[in-house]
């Protein structure tokens, strides 16, 4: 059976005519030449190269749509019906709400968490409240790359950044609801990192912890934007950008003058870090105050999923963050996300594989942490099974921004007294309907009944995750996360049943 999804997808609003397609290369098996071309093809022939991008980007998330042979669906959860770990084996501390959920990641300043989970780099749509969320759900989040380019009051000298006030207006997101739990990390692609990012987030704002990004589950290059002219193309030069063609060279110019200019582009530049670098560079910052340190990785190749640990061990780093292909927020090229990479099941696994591999040779290594396509706490509890003991929690990324989005937007409608029909028998006011606001009214005060609505829809999505996981812990009889394990798990295919074997 083709795993393939064909060449009609969301990410571009293309479809195929015929209902029966060629698994191999997922065409129409009839093609005719009638067809005014709805497929990904007939958009290419319009669109050329920009087509290899979503065209339904902004706003929106986009993930891939490719059916991976081997998921956590591939596994059931166990269960225990005798004893308990974790607490006395007692009837009233052998209890749900005894399930001790709270996660401490780092080396040289541990960050507590009040679950396992971490909200991965984002920084588009309601990127407020899904930090403000994160912090009352007392978990880290982290700032998606890019974000220097977001600010139009960004200042850069010498190629290197002089004003970023927008940092602070993000930071705060988070630290206006900082109760003790969790973090906000500021990312850095290898061009932020050149530009200082790193410096003025902890100089000038107070961060406290930095992500080195070498990449992510959808995006293995960087981005590709397409430029609209020769003027355009020559300012972004300017700026330090990659171009191309090079507007400067006096054939393109030439060309230009003539009318007769091509297409221009500019795209980031591709991580050249290597160990020596990155541990000088990391000390570097620790001497300015810097206390924390994550990387995130990818499904890359093996070898270099090793070589990133080796470089975390060698420098002390506190979290990596392993992203699983699947994943994706708009900015990725459309095969890209479907068809690269380690998917997060067999990314897990080899990455298991290797950090034991390393514990043996006497390396210490760092928190980690697995992210790319969860959503609900049974996938939580599973991942965190199966990547034992080595991962200590789970990314939840889209999910995450999916609840602060429909939380906000429920605010919305009850603030215009248009309460959807499906939600009306739980309430009628943002007091009533909101189940979890009591939960942060305790925690914060009165004053939590003002909150967004989209970050008490993060909290409360969180929330679930937190009680769903106490649930199948406690029903495996373990009253602490960090006591799960692949025994935890039920393996329903051949393949998921070798992969367990092997552990």
């Amino acid at each position: 059976m083709s795993l393939n999804p064909g060449i009609a997808s969301s990410f571009n609003e293309t479809k195929t005519r015929s209902h029966t397609l060629s698994p191999q290369s997922g065409m129409c098996s009839f093609c005719t030449a009638d067809c005014p071309g709805t497929c990904e093809i007939g958009l290419s022939a319009v669109l050329g190269a920009q087509s290899v991008y979503p065209t339904t980007t902004g706003n929106n998330q986009i993930a891939s749509e490719k059916d991976y042979p081997l998921d956590y669906s591939h596994f059931n959860i166990n269960g225990r019906v005798f004893g308990a770990q974790g607490v006395p084996a007692g009837t009233d501390q052998a209890a749900i709400f005894n399930v001790r959920l709270e996660r401490t990641l780092g080396r040289r300043h541990p960050v507590k968490i009040a679950l396992p989970v971490i909200l991965p780099a984002l920084l588009k749509m309601n990127w407020q409240d899904y930090f403000a969320g994160a912090a009352m759900a007392g978990v880290c989040c982290v700032i998606g790359e890019g974000s220097p380019s977001k600010d139009p009051a960004l200042q850069m000298r010498n190629g290197k950044i002089a004003e970023f006030p927008y940092l602070n207006e993000i930071m705060d997101a988070f630290r206006r609801y900082y109760r003790g739990y969790g973090q906000i990390v500021p990312q850095a692609n290898f061009e932020e990192d050149g530009q200082g990012l790193p410096e003025y987030a902890v100089s000038r704002c107070g961060a406290e912890a930095i992500e080195f990004k070498f990449g992510q589950s959808a995006k293995g290059t960087q981005p590709v934007t397409r430029l609209k002219d020769y003027d355009a193309a020559l300012k972004k030069k300017a700026t330090g950008a990659l171009v191309h063609p090079d507007p400067e060279d006096p054939a393109v110019r030439a060309a230009a003058e003539r009318g007769e200019a091509p297409n221009f582009y500019a795209y980031g530049r591709l991580p050249m870090w290597d160990e020596e670098y990155l541990v000088t560079r990391i000390g570097m910052l620790r001497d300015m105050g810097l206390k924390n340190v994550y990387f995130k990785m990818a499904g890359f190749d093996p070898v270099d999923i090793e070589r990133v640990l080796r470089i975390a061990a060698s420098a002390e780093v506190d979290v990596v963050t392993f992203d699983g292909a699947g994943g994706g927020s708009g900015y990725s090229p459309c095969k890209m996300m479907n068809e690269w990479g380690l998917p997060t099941v067999p990314l897990e696994n080899t990455v298991c594989g290797i950090a034991r591999r390393l514990r043996r040779e006497g390396l210490e290594l760092p928190s980690m942490v697995i992210t790319g396509g969860f959503a609900t706490e049974d996938q939580v509890f599973k991942a965190l099974a199966l990547g034992a003991p080595g991962f200590q929690a789970v990314g939840l990324c889209r999910a995450a921004m999916a609840a602060a989005n429909s939380a906000k937007k429920v605010g919305e409608l009850i603030e215009a007294g248009n309460i959807p029909a499906y939600l009306q028998k739980y309430g009628d006011s943002k007091e009533t309907l909101f189940a979890d606001l009591p939960d942060l009214r305790h925690l914060y005060g009165k004053e939590a009944e003002n909150f967004p609505a989209g970050a008490i829809g993060v909290f409360s999505y969180l929330n679930r995750i937190a009680m769903g996981l106490r649930h199948f812990a406690a029903l495996n009889r373990k009253f602490d996360v960090s006591l799960l394990g692949p025994d935890d798990l039920i393996p329903l295919t051949p393949e998921a049943a070798k992969l367990l074997a092997g552990r």
